[in-house]
């Protein structure tokens, strides 16, 4: 597994990291998502991002019982607080309140008395950001979290935390934005703006929620036991993918060049985000230990200059692009 560092950090990554936001809790059973995370490991996986939105904070439970009894130093662990984790009106948000309680309940979930990395799942509209930004220096001082970074930020809202980071003296170091082929809104401003302060890219969604395997036909329902059949997978997520039949149509255009490369179109998608000089980690997920296989393989892939501009013809205008994509809710969910 290779391992890269995250963004002017000290701190390493792997390559391709392991994420259980719709798979944990919800999607598959206990046994067969502690078997996933077994079977990353074995692969070189060594970092491990969840939120305590995920399944209602069991997400953080199930990775907690799988890394138990794993060297932690050996681990990167990652987690996230913005989105609802309870019924009040503060436990939301980015408030000082709501990150000090949340940190606590997510430590405990995982099972561990830290996290390498605790991100801002949104930007907060309601909440001063020199309060947000207060709260987590208490979070890395207390020694509870080693740094901070945030998830979905606009380039204006990184470079003002980055300022305020800088004040506090403590480590601001990742955005995990979608990322992939099809979606590369980040492109124009996030990643410059995050070069300039240091981030690194933390993607998800590097295969566009499915899409970029192929198995999503034009004009076809979707496969039985899919993503996009599945209400607690995401389904909502895809939808605007599945709704373009020229688009899954280019999607399948891309095939002969995944086969000409000898690579599957999953491996061939990961692959591509980690082309990008800003992006440390690209997080890939798995619903049985052996889909693991492929997509983790992408770590030791590297896709030349050709395929990459063939990847972009194919695609032409149905990537999209619009920095203005990159948002947070104007107001708590």
């Amino acid at each position: 597994m290779q391992h890269r560092t995250l963004g002017r950090s000290g701190l390493k990554v792997s390559a391709v990291s392991y994420g259980n936001w719709i798979t944990h809790g919800s999607q598959v059973e206990n046994e067969a998502a502690v078997a996933c995370v077994h079977a990353a490991l074995d692969l070189g996986v060594t970092t491990f991002d969840t939120a305590d939105v995920y399944a209602g904070t069991k997400a953080e439970e199930v990775l907690g019982e799988a890394l138990d009894g794993q060297r932690r130093e050996g681990l990167e662990i990652f987690t996230k607080v913005y989105f609802p984790t309870g019924p009040g009106p503060n436990d939301r948000g980015l408030s000082r309140k709501h990150i000090r309680e949340s940190i606590e309940g997510s430590l405990r979930r995982l099972r561990t008395d830290h996290v390498d990395l605790y991100q801002a799942h949104r930007f907060d509209h309601e909440t001063p950001l020199e309060e947000t930004m207060s709260a987590f220096a208490d979070v890395v001082h207390a020694g509870q979290a080693h740094a901070i970074g945030v998830s979905e930020w606009t380039a204006d809202q990184i470079r003002r935390g980055a300022a305020l980071a800088r004040e506090l003296r403590i480590p601001f170091i990742s955005n995990q934005p979608q990322y992939s082929m099809l979606w590369r809104v980040i492109e124009r401003d996030v990643v410059p703006a995050c070069e300039d302060e240091g981030l690194g890219q933390i993607v998800w969604s590097p295969m566009a929620q499915g899409v970029l395997t192929g198995k999503y036909l034009p004009g076809e329902p979707p496969p039985e036991g899919s993503r996009a059949t599945d209400e607690n997978s995401g389904k909502d997520f895809i939808s605007g993918f599945l709704s373009d039949d020229e688009l899954l149509a280019r999607v399948q255009d891309l095939r002969p060049l995944a086969d000409e490369a000898g690579m599957s179109m999953a491996r061939m998608a990961v692959a591509w985000v980690l082309r990008n000089r800003n992006v440390s980690s690209a997080i890939v997920g798995a619903s049985r230990p052996e889909q693991l296989d492929d997509t983790v393989g992408a770590a030791d892939v590297t896709l030349d200059d050709d395929l990459a501009a063939r990847i972009d013809e194919v695609l032409g205008d149905k990537v999209t692009t619009d920095p203005r994509l990159t948002s947070s809710p104007r107001r708590r969910p």
